[in-house]
C-alpha cells in the first residue's frame, strides 16, 4: 500500500511503529525522533501506523438528506443557476442554507456544473457527397505564392473526380476564361474517364452568371460554356456564397496548402515540379479513407472493371499523363 505523507510530517510509518513498540518515556522518544510529546502520545494510543482519513465524520450542512434530494431534483428539472436555486431553497425548504453549503451539496450529487446538465444541440452531421459514377468532376482555382524569380503570382487550376478522387492540375499565369478553357481541354485529353459533368464556382473565368452584384442566368456564350457544349459536358455552377457545394476540391486545396506551408521553394519551377510530384503521389500511392483505403488509381481500375463504358481508355499507371 502506498503511503502519501504530508511534506511537513515529522514521522514515518517506521518511526510510528518504533514509538508504539518502545517502553521509554514520551520525552525521551520525542527528543530521539525530533517530534513533540503530543505526537508520541498520539501514536502510542493507536493500533495502526497509517494516517486516518481527513474527511469530516459529520458534514457541516444545514440541509437534511430529504431537502438535499429535493434541491438536486429542482436543479436537474429546472436547470436554474445556483443563485436562483438558493432563493427557492431558502423560501420553501430551509431559510438558513448558505450559498456555499448549497454549492457543496450540488457538487456531492454530481450536479454542480449547470452546463453538463443542459441539453446540447447536436451538431449537424456532415452530409456525404451524393454517390456518382466516375465522370463528375469538381473544378476550382487556387492562388499560388509568388516566388522570388517571378514578377506576379500564378494560379493553380484543380480538377478532382467525385467517384475516384483522381486529381488533375495545371498552373497558369492568369485566371482568365481562355486559361480555364485551356485547362478543360487538357483535362479532357488526360482523363481516362468520359467527363459528363463539371462543377465550378461563379468566377469570371468559368461563367458570366454574375454581372456586377446581380445574379442572372448564364448565357451559354462564355468560352468555358462553349467548350463544355462542344465536348458534350454539362457545366454546373455552385450556388453563390455556398463554397461547401464545391467542398471536395476545396479539401484537396487544403492538402496543397499544407505542401506549400511545409516546403521552402527557391523558384517557381521548383514549386510547380513539387506540386506535380505530389499529385502523382496522391493519385498512385496515397490511400483515401473515402475510397475504402484505396488509392485513386486503384479505385479507377475497379470502376473500369465494373463499368468500362464510362471510360475513354483503360486507366494506366500514370493517371494524368498520355505517355
Amino acid at each position: 500500500m502506498l503511503i502519501h505523507l504530508h511534506k511537513q510530517a515529522t514521522t514515518t510509518p517506521k518511526v510510528r511503529a518504533a514509538i508504539q513498540a518502545s517502553v521509554e518515556p514520551a520525552s525521551a522518544l520525542a527528543e530521539r525522533f525530533g517530534t513533540t510529546e503530543q505526537t508520541v502520545y498520539k501514536w502510542k494510543h493507536r493500533d495502526t501506523v497509517h494516517d486516518r482519513s481527513h474527511t469530516p465524520h459529520r458534514l457541516q450542512t444545514t440541509l437534511t438528506p430529504a431537502q438535499e434530494a429535493v434541491a438536486v431534483v429542482l436543479r436537474k428539472s429546472l436547470l436554474v443557476s445556483i443563485d436562483d436555486l438558493l432563493a427557492v431553497v431558502r423560501e420553501f425548504l430551509n431559510p438558513d442554507v448558505s450559498r456555499s453549503g448549497l454549492d457543496r451539496c450540488l457538487r456531492r450529487h454530481g450536479v454542480g456544473n449547470l452546463r453538463d446538465l443542459q441539453a446540447k444541440d447536436p451538431r449537424p452531421k456532415h452530409k456525404a457527397f451524393k454517390a456518382y459514377e466516375p465522370g463528375y468532376l469538381h473544378v476550382d482555382v487556387k492562388y499560388l505564392p509568388q516566388m522570388v524569380d517571378e514578377t506576379s503570382r500564378r494560379y493553380l487550376f484543380v480538377a478532382i473526380d467525385r467517384a475516384t478522387r483522381w486529381v488533375f492540375i495545371r498552373i497558369f499565369k492568369a485566371k482568365t476564361a481562355a486559361n480555364a478553357r485551356r485547362f478543360l481541354r487538357d483535362l479532357e485529353r488526360a482523363c481516362p474517364i468520359r467527363i459528363r459533368t463539371v462543377l465550378t464556382d461563379n468566377g469570371k473565368e468559368f461563367t458570366d452568371r454574375l454581372f456586377g452584384l446581380r445574379k442572372r442566368e448564364a448565357t451559354g456564350k462564355h468560352e468555358f460554356d462553349q467548350l463544355c457544349a462542344d465536348l458534350g459536358i454539362e457545366h454546373r455552377l455552385a450556388p453563390p456564397q455556398h463554397p461547401q457545394t464545391n467542398g471536395m476540391v476545396e479539401r484537396f486545396n487544403g492538402r496543397i496548402e499544407e505542401v506549400l506551408q511545409s516546403h521552402h521553394f527557391h523558384s517557381g519551377e521548383e514549386l510547380e515540379t513539387t506540386l506535380h510530384r505530389y499529385v502523382l503521389l496522391y493519385n498512385q500511392q496515397l490511400p483515401q479513407s473515402a475510397l475504402g483505403s484505396k488509392t485513386p488509381l486503384q479505385a479507377m481500375r475497379d470502376w473500369h472493371k465494373l463499368k468500362p463504358e464510362v471510360f475513354r481508355k483503360q486507366p494506366y499507371h500514370l493517371p494524368g499523363c498520355d505517355t
